[in-house]
């Protein structure tokens, strides 16, 4: 029988200001791989056109902000904000080697961030807002830093049980360590599951005409052509899963790695990489 040991420290907050920003850092191509067919959804939806003045928010290593840039150019600007200083460092310097001079990058809270350049056109986030602890006040900030009659688009993840690859990744993990459910409405990946809590959060901060769009598709563990062990490796260094079982010690951290291995394994397509399903709302709204 596998033994369970207690994690109350598993998923405690994570810390984007710091080790999960650094983490995603040197993790950059296994992210923007795995959800790189959500971005580009996304993209699309948003339909951004020369002129724009655009708001990314929660950028990451800059990927989408860098596509916006080209979108709008010659005469439009993005300023991507991300409350990682690791992040938006290696995102300038990435825009630059690209030669995309038509963007900026700022650390800071999306929650609270004032910029003198508002108001903009435009917001878009790929996965940044479903983090913060006060999503009322974080809303509303961010309508304030738009035009009026500004459009928001928003990729959030959808209910767990429809993200195969986590709800059986985690069913691994969770033959080891206690992990106790997501609260409901909690900030994480599934803060926004519920479209009716969203769709409040936004109302009340002054945005209307909400619409969603379901996405389902299949995404790339670790990115296109990783191997099941790449895909092991990517989720044991890189998520929160991984530093729950690390905590645990190297017998229980082993155990669940084969497990895992296993796993993946029957989730590999040759030419393709780990594949395995998920879905994510694409809201859009307007201020």
């Amino acid at each position: 029988m596998t033994e369970i040991h207690n994690g109350p420290e598993a998923l405690k907050g994570e810390d984007w200001a710091g080790e999960m920003g650094a983490k995603w850092l040197a993790n950059l191509a296994c992210f923007e791989g795995m959800i790189a067919p959500i971005g580009e959804a996304l993209l699309r939806q948003a339909d951004f056109k020369t002129g724009e003045r655009v708001l990314d928010i929660g950028c990451g290593g800059g990927g989408t902000t860098i596509a916006i840039a080209k979108a709008i150019a010659p005469s439009g600007e993005v300023v991507g904000i991300d409350i990682s200083p690791d992040l938006t460092t290696a995102s300038l310097r990435r825009a630059k080697d690209a030669g995309v001079t038509n963007i900026g990058f700022i650390c800071a809270d999306g929650a609270t961030v004032q910029l003198e350049d508002a108001p903009f056109d435009r917001l878009f986030s790929r996965f940044g807002s479903m983090f913060f602890p006060e999503p009322h006040k974080a809303f509303a900030n961010l309508h304030s830093l738009l035009r009026p009659g500004a459009r928001i688009d928003l990729a959030v993840w959808g209910p767990p049980r429809d993200n195969l690859w986590m709800m059986e990744m985690m069913g691994v993990v969770r033959r080891y360590v206690d992990i106790p459910p997501a609260v409901p409405r909690a900030p994480g990946p599934f803060a926004f599951e519920d479209l009716d809590y969203l769709n409040e959060i936004l109302a009340s901060a002054g945005f209307s005409e909400a619409s969603v769009v379901a996405y389902n598709g299949l995404q790339p563990i670790g990115g296109v052509n990783a191997t099941a062990h790449d895909a092991v490796s990517f989720v044991l260094s890189s998520m929160a899963a991984g530093r729950a079982l690390e905590e645990q010690g190297a017998d229980v951290r082993a155990a669940a790695e084969t497990d895992l291995l296993e796993l993946f394994q029957t989730h590999y397509v040759a030419g393709q990489g780990v594949i395995m399903h998920g879905k994510a709302w694409l809201v859009s709204a307007t201020a």
